[in-house]
């Protein structure tokens, strides 16, 4: 298979960083294709940890080309500053290596102006984002008022265009009791940053077009979770992106029979970052044991998760959803030494049994967890490599997922180590 797409299947901070790299390995190219820097995946190489939130996983490894592809929202200042952290690491990053696409959208200072002033409007409702104006930045794009990565290279058009843009804000900030963004200020900042920005444009999707047709195998990494998109997430605390596996193709310019094997990373409990329902949230010690020991903070923000058991039900959603053809199964060696765990197989709402999760935010607020009780393991599974290393009692926990959610397991990781891992089909080769 030439292609691969690598999405999360929960709510995000899956450990999709560490399965990416494992398999950036066997690609030629990876390819961001949605988000912004509001998603970090932290990676494990030989001792040295790299915690990025816009560039690729695959910019670690020598040798492979890096894309961050349209459907991605670009903050330029986190990029460079992001760019210069990982070169100060002994990472090379050159114009050679990464490619971004011109037409990508910008992350601009009203952007978060506007992210924190729609929180501060919402009260006790907020949505919970982490204020870097990735909605508003995606709304601006949909509402044909973004900043583009080939305007920089034109200051008439990037003048005329912040002009339009901070005329259509201001009024909202200023109702909303925050500073009106100035125009002066921000073209400033943006014609600074574009000489350190253009270098890296290109027309990805031509470039992906010439990759596919001279045989290299690309990787498409996706970021947040299944559960986080905009259409079939929990709405309206969702991203504000398409995070299933088919917006790799809107969001790279790859025509859509260039999809070969979709890779869904599932965590081996369920974690959330934020608001929204949440209907397996252990707020007991079992809860605080797993997110003590799965260290479950955002690689972004530093935020505590909340942490409960596996829902397959919810995983199953997005299996089908998300056209996952196998799952990575991570941390499951949080949980060993639990006596007995838990396994959501359904939800009671106000008396009536769902098999799925509904639309209806207030369905979803009201879900109740209906579980199933399975025997847990006092043994290690942590770096474990192969299926003998692993307790019977792991093994069993591990099938009866599979059957819940109807997918298998491509593979299994035991550990940050990318090396701790048992592969039982390749994406790549299909074996």
């Amino acid at each position: 298979m030439q292609s691969v797409v690598v999405v999360g299947s929960q709510w995000g901070d899956e450990g999709k960083g560490k399965v990416v790299d494992w398999l950036s390995e066997r690609a030629d190219v990876i390819v961001r294709f949605q988000g912004g820097h509001n998603a970090g995946h932290t990676l494990v190489i030989d001792g040295v940890t790299y915690k990025l939130s816009l560039l690729p996983s695959g910019v670690v490894r020598k040798g492979k080309i890096s894309i961050i592809g349209n459907g991605v929202v670009i903050d330029p200042w986190a990029l460079l500053s992001e760019i210069e952290k990982v070169q100060k690491q002994g990472v090379d990053i050159s114009s050679n290596t990464l490619k971004i696409a011109e037409n990508a959208p910008l992350i601009l200072p009203i952007h978060q102006m506007l992210d924190a002033a729609s929180e501060k409007l919402r009260g006790n409702n907020k949505i919970g984002t982490t204020g870097r104006g990735i909605g508003p930045a995606y709304e601006d794009k949909v509402g044909r008022r973004a900043i583009r990565v080939c305007d920089l290279a034109n200051p008439t058009v990037l003048r005329a265009k912040l002009e339009d843009m901070v005329a259509h804000h201001n009024p909202i900030l200023v109702a909303s009791g925050s500073e009106p963004a100035n125009v002066d200020a921000m073209f400033a900042a943006l014609t600074e940053v574009a000489p350190k920005i253009t270098p890296f444009a290109t027309p990805v999707w031509r470039l992906l077009a010439e990759y596919r047709a001279s045989g290299k195998r690309i990787l498409y990494e996706g970021a947040q979770g299944l559960m986080l998109d905009v259409d079939y997430g929990t709405y309206p605390f969702v991203t504000s992106s398409n995070t299933l596996a088919g917006a790799a193709t809107l969001g790279s310019g790859s025509g859509i029979h260039s999809i070969g094997y979709v890779l869904g990373i599932t965590k081996a409990y369920t974690t959330r970052v934020g608001s929204g329902p949440f209907p397996t949230e252990l707020n007991d010690p079992i809860g605080e044991r797993i997110g003590e020991r799965g260290r479950e903070f955002g690689t972004v923000t530093g935020r505590k998760r909340r942490c409960g058991w596996f829902d397959a039900v919810m995983v199953k959603q997005a299996v089908t959803t998300g056209g996952i053809n196998g799952i990575a199964l991570t941390k499951l060696d949080v949980l060993d030494g639990l006596d007995e765990l838990k396994i959501c197989i359904g939800y009671d709402i106000n008396g009536t049994k769902y098999d799925y999760l509904p639309a209806a935010s207030e369905l979803q607020a009201a879900a109740k967890p209906i579980y199933e009780t399975i025997e847990g393991w006092s043994e290690t599974t942590f770096g474990a490599r192969s299926w003998a290393q692993l307790p019977a009692t792991a093994i069993k926990y591990i099938r009866r997922i599979e059957e819940l959610i109807g997918c298998p397991v491509a593979l299994l990781s035991t550990s940050p180590d990318r090396e701790d891992t048992i592969l039982v089909k390749d994406p790549f080769l299909g074996l």
